[in-house]
């Protein structure tokens, strides 16, 4: 087999067959195939495109490219949550101790974040002396004990991605939906997960920035898995204005734990909530969503999952203290607040820009061993729909480096589109995938 020649059939728009994508995959892995050669065929695929069984067989082959985890000695259905990432997605800190509440094995493998923040395990470790490098006998036995555990990825789960992501990322190939559902789909293929609940973003804090494309990207990655012989689930959800009230790691967890005891935003709860409760119909402990909302709600009004969070805290060593205001996490030094400089209604609350800005006071990396700074970041105190007046409080700037502040206050008054009319809400939960 030849990759000129692959590279040539897919240029033409001819279907690659299994053996060709193993062939690929394998050559991406052990460098046998130059960079250069995979930057083209990854051309050749984005504006081919791939069909439904290229696209699922490119996902297994990379889920099997390394390692895999095998999660069968933890008893019980094991189901995954995965979202793709949006400004203030904190879901994992609460749906995670309220499935394993419920009971369901929430075994979660999730990696540091790029961009305007950091990913799950980066708002974790912002716990002092949580331990996100576990190995699979402690990441095994912890779940068979809590029915929780979050961890960071191996090093070598799904290496063909990592390099082809790397290649994509230069090359201006990222935005293919192929590759981008096999991409997402072979992680979660690899972490070993029965049942998986997607949450996909769409809007201008999303990767999707429009309804249709985050529709194609769910419907593929649902398709990966039931050809994978997965149970899956995908919600389409908005993103157009951040999630919650917080952008940024320490504050992101907080929001998290105040939920869990009673407190917080609607929309976080909301979202957290029908996540959960579909990670309990695909466990098989409810058949309708009815059914397991309430259960989910009944869990998170008796403190049971602040219970649990607690406890999968302590397993993994981390140190809240919750006579403290912000429970022991890191505090940044300076407050700012952000005022409005004229009356109306919140009409657009671009949640990029909010995310752009907790990124330049130090909360997200633009690179692969840029160091975050957890304590900084942004509280919303004023969201899409909300009438202000001039002088009322937008936001507040949390930062320690002072001469910041004003780039930070400038760009987060211009995420901010008032006007006389009060607009239209986009529900959250936009369409479910099944």
């Amino acid at each position: 087999m030849n990759i000129q020649d692959i590279i040539l059939s897919k240029r033409n728009g001819n279907e690659m067959s299994e053996a060709e994508i193993e062939f690929v995959v394998k050559g991406i892995s052990n460098a046998s195939i130059p960079d250069y050669q995979t930057a083209a065929w990854a051309m050749a695929v984005y504006f081919r495109g791939m069909t439904e069984r290229e696209t699922n067989s490119l996902a297994l082959a990379m889920a099997y490219s390394g390692e895999v985890m095998d999660l069968s000695e933890i008893a019980g259905i094991k189901v995954d949550k995965h979202s793709t990432g949006g400004v203030g997605d904190k879901t994992t800190l609460v749906v995670i101790p309220l499935a394993a509440a419920a009971g369901v094995p929430a075994a979660k493998m999730s990696g540091r974040g790029l961009g305007h923040t950091g990913g799950t395990i980066d708002k974790f470790e912002s716990i002092p002396g949580f331990q996100v490098e576990r190995s699979y006998r402690q990441f095994v036995d912890q779940v068979n004990m809590i029915k929780a555990s979050v961890v960071s990825q191996t090093g070598n789960l799904v290496p063909a991605d990592k390099k082809l992501y790397a290649i994509r990322d230069v090359t201006a190939t990222v935005d293919s939906i192929p590759l981008i559902a096999s991409s997402i789909m072979s992680k979660k293929l690899a972490a070993g997960a029965q049942g998986i609940v997607l949450d996909v973003k769409v809007g201008s804090g999303a990767f999707m920035k429009n309804e249709a494309e985050a529709l194609d990207l769910a419907k593929t990655m649902v398709n990966i898995g039931r050809g994978a012989g997965r149970e899956v689930v995908a919600l389409l959800t908005d993103m157009s204005q951040p999630l919650g009230e917080t952008v940024g790691n320490a504050l992101e967890v907080k929001e998290a734990i105040d939920l869990l005891q009673g407190r917080g935003s609607a929309d976080l709860k909301e979202l957290s909530v029908m996540l959960t409760a579909y990670m309990l119909i695909l466990a098989g402990q409810c058949s309708t969503l009815e059914q397991a909302s309430g259960r989910v709600r009944n869990i998170l009004d008796s403190g049971a999952g602040f219970d649990k969070f607690c406890e999968l805290v302590s397993f993994q060593e981390g140190r809240l203290d919750f006579t403290l205001p912000l429970y022991g996490l890191p505090a940044a030094s300076l407050q700012t607040e952000v005022k409005s400089q004229e009356e109306g209604y919140v009409q657009e609350l671009d949640a990029l820009g909010v995310g752009r800005t907790a990124m330049l006071l130090g909360a997200g990396r633009e690179k692969i061993g840029d160091k975050i700074d957890y304590s900084v970041g942004i509280q919303v105190l004023r969201k899409k729909g909300d009438y202000v007046k001039e002088g009322d409080v937008l936001a507040i700037i949390h930062a320690n480096d002072v001469e910041l502040i004003p780039g930070a206050e400038k760009q987060l008054l211009a995420c901010y589109n008032l006007s006389g009319e009060k607009p239209m809400l986009q529900p959250l939960i936009i369409q479910t995938i099944k």
